[in-house]
């Protein structure tokens, strides 16, 4: 049977209507409407300067990003930018074309070198020296070796092998033929004409003995026994039970009366009461908490947005108008200016840079010889001589 929260006392879950049934308002108390009303005054005092201040530095704060962080991020990111692209850039690039050929001319083509005119042909001759070396001592090893032991096996061991074999099992079945009638035929005559009687008279005494035995200790331990069971000691531990038992029920009882219904009385009545009261309390002063946060960030929202408004209207149009119909102008022809000037630098530079790289080449190709087609494929991908 099914019991709704206010039915059953101890229910602990929160009880949910069914699927499609509307949700009944939960009653409130007279403690609840006296403890909500001053408690949300008192957050709402409480609170109001707190949030006031938090919502200060949050504008503040984007703003300071905004205006200053940020632009400031992008003006030191650019000029680091230009700076490892216009001067850091090929200057590592130089350095490390450099080092490259260095490190070919001082480590690479020595040892290539050694390789392809020095250690490939003594390998190579080696290799078939010891080749030639190999065969020669294999057929020596056919020669002296293998065939004389071959020859040794088929015509030596082989017919001595089988005369062993021969001789063996004629030994062997001499041998079986003897032990048979020397140790197998009398074995088998002790034991059935001496052994077998004797062990059934000694069967047939022990059983004899096992029986009287058996009779004597019946009725001289087990019919005793059982008769001091049935007569003494049950009715001595039916007693002793009955009273173990007594006892228990007496100690339950004056356990129950003494300390459970006290305590059940105590939870009831003074417990529950209190923790409910508590609990109210608590909930209450969680929901006013937040009720006095939300509010007071709406009236600091409120005084904030028009306190801004205000200094957007004395500072911030005035700068906006100054900037759009007086620096704007100025600025425009001067900010063209620097970047054809930035796009002829870079334009010289790139000259300046072919031109070392194409001396670079005629210098190399000059001192280690070839082609400009083959110095054209030896440059990188991207670098190389027009």
């Amino acid at each position: 049977m099914s019991h709704t929260p206010e039915q059953h006392e101890g229910f602990t879950k929160p009880y949910r209507p069914r699927h499609g049934a509307a949700p009944a308002r939960e009653s409130e108390g007279c403690l609840v409407a006296a403890v909500r009303m001053p408690v949300r005054i008192v957050m709402f005092v409480l609170v109001l300067p707190v949030r006031m201040v938090w919502d200060a530095l949050v504008v503040c704060g984007r703003a300071l990003n905004r205006t200053v962080l940020r632009p400031f991020g992008r003006a030191i990111g650019g000029a680091c930018a230009w700076i490892g692209r216009t001067l850091l850039l090929p200057v590592a690039r130089g350095t490390g074309l450099a080092l490259m050929w260095t490190g070919k001319a001082l480590f690479v083509w020595p040892w290539v070198a050694l390789w392809r005119y020095v250690l490939a042909p003594a390998g190579r001759g080696t290799g078939a020296l010891l080749g030639r070396l190999g065969a020669g001592l294999a057929w020596l090893g056919r020669v002296l070796v293998v065939a004389p032991l071959s020859w040794t096996y088929a015509h030596v061991l082989t017919p001595i092998g089988h005369a062993l074999a021969t001789l063996v099992r004629g030994l062997g079945s001499g041998c079986g033929r003897l032990g048979r009638y020397l140790f197998v035929v009398p074995a088998a005559a002790l034991y059935r004409y001496v052994l077998t009687p004797v062990g059934h008279a000694v069967v047939a005494v022990v059983r004899g003995v096992g029986a009287a035995l058996a009779w004597l200790g019946r009725y001289l331990f087990v019919v005793p026994a059982a008769a001091l069971y049935r007569y003494v000691l049950t009715p001595v531990g039916h007693a002793v039970v009955a009273v173990i038992r007594g006892v228990g029920a007496a100690l339950a009882w004056l356990v129950r009366y003494l300390f459970v219904v006290p305590a059940v009385a105590l939870h009831r009545y003074v417990l529950t009461p209190v923790g409910r009261a508590l609990a109210v309390v608590a909930r209450e002063t969680g929901a006013g908490l937040v009720f006095a946060w939300r509010a007071a960030g709406r009236v600091s929202r409120a005084v904030l947005g028009f306190l801004g408004r205000l200094l957007r209207a004395l500072f911030v149009t005035p700068f906006v108008w100054t900037w759009q119909h007086v620096v704007r102008p100025v600025w425009r022809p001067i900010a063209q200016a620097t970047r054809e000037t930035a796009r002829s630098v870079r334009a010289v530079l790139a000259s300046v840079r072919a031109s070392v790289r194409e001396t670079r080449a005629e210098i190399r190709r000059a001192l280690f010889g070839g082609t400009r087609t083959q110095e054209r494929e030896e440059l990188p991908e991207g670098r190389r001589v027009p």
